[in-house]
């Protein structure tokens, strides 16, 4: 079975900018050794979002021309039902074990990007592009409960 690359807004990011950009050569690699040795990409919605607004907001219309390229040549994963029931699970849970991962008001894409990840099979550890402050979390709340 091939493995499985969901792409988080850091890298699918540095994908959608200009390739003269320094940070963004080392990631297309990644992206191509990813390729090369048949690895399933896939492109969550929920980043797509993220990514998107960002790029129209500051009009950079290239880069939204590079996303829907990028999403044509991989694997797109739509926002389901089942994704954002599990995401609103690992949310909860994610507070009741005092580890909350955004602000109480906030729509918490990393949850949902999780969310999409485990509809897909996709099992502990997980780690969203900004994990580092709330990977005790998701170590811990990365299967199904």
């Amino acid at each position: 079975m091939a493995r499985l690359v969901l792409l988080d807004s850091g890298p699918l990011g540095l994908l959608t900018a200009p390739p003269r950009k320094a940070a963004s050569q080392p990631c297309a690699q990644w992206l191509a050794q990813l390729i090369g040795a048949h690895c399933r990409i896939v492109v969550p919605e929920i980043t797509d979002y993220e990514l998107r607004r960002e790029l129209l907001r500051a009009g950079k219309l290239i880069s939204v021309r590079r996303l829907d390229a990028l999403e044509r040549a991989t694997e797109y994963l739509p926002i389901t039902t089942a994704a954002m029931r599990r995401a609103a699970e690992v949310w909860a849970q994610a507070r009741q074990h005092g580890q909350p991962t955004a602000g109480d008001d906030t729509i918490d894409a990393d949850m949902i990007l999780v969310g999409q990840a485990q509809t897909m099979g996709v099992r502990g550890p997980f780690w969203p592009a900004n994990a580092a402050p709330f990977q005790p979390a998701i170590d811990r709340l990365s299967t199904p409960g």
